[in-house]
């Protein structure tokens, strides 16, 4: 395995990138393109050379995105169609079996589907316009930009905490009644009981 991290300064089509994730939080998904949005196509060059995506070189030279899932899928929904990215590791001298071995020992890679089941690494889509919807991983995204937890380096840390509501709340509140599953998730990120998870910043 080679460390690299090295920007790729030709732009990259972002419908070529590989997913290493099932989901993303579609609510999340659409902030952003109000974000990207906002800035215009004269400010959109310099955004996407402050937000390279990460990518581990995988077999047949593919680039798999481990962050920035969300970002992606906005430009792509605003019609941007290329991006830069920054290259993390090489692994694409790999077969198949041996990358995902790598990539789940690493956790690069995080195969758990909308209900939070964890699936095999053939059920991650092979584009970004493909990731599908879990409305807990938005709620644990806006829980953590209301105070509810801290940013953490953990990885997926958000899906860890997407887990934690998903045990709690019924996913019909979070879909049609978001302000409130909201408030309840953040007395929720308060308790003892989720003293185990990253960021936690309970009262003790």
């Amino acid at each position: 395995m080679t460390m690299l991290r090295d920007p790729v300064l030709q732009p990259v089509p972002i419908l070529s990138l590989r997913p290493t994730q099932i989901t993303v939080g579609m609510r999340e998904v659409e902030e952003r393109r109000q974000i990207i949005r906002k800035r215009g196509p004269r400010k959109i060059g310099n955004f996407l050379g402050d937000h390279m995506i990460p990518v581990i070189r995988g077999p047949k030279g593919r680039n798999y995105v481990i962050d920035h899932h969300h970002l992606s899928l906005a430009l792509h929904k605003e019609g941007i169609e290329n991006v830069l990215v920054t290259a993390v590791a090489d692994l694409s001298a790999l077969d198949v079996d041996a990358f995902w071995t790598v990539m789940d020992h690493k956790s690069w890679v995080h195969p758990y589907d909308a209900r939070g089941r964890r699936s095999g690494f053939s059920k991650i889509p092979k584009s970004i316009d493909a990731l599908k919807d879990d409305p807990f991983r938005s709620l644990a995204g806006e829980l953590r930009r209301v105070g509810g937890y801290a940013k953490d380096t953990t990885p997926f840390s958000e899906f860890l905490w997407a887990d934690f509501l998903r045990r709690r709340l019924k996913r019909s509140m979070v879909e049609k009644r978001f302000k409130t599953a909201l408030a309840e998730a953040l007395k929720m990120a308060k308790g003892a009981e989720a003293g185990y998870l990253p960021g936690w910043c309970g009262p003790v």
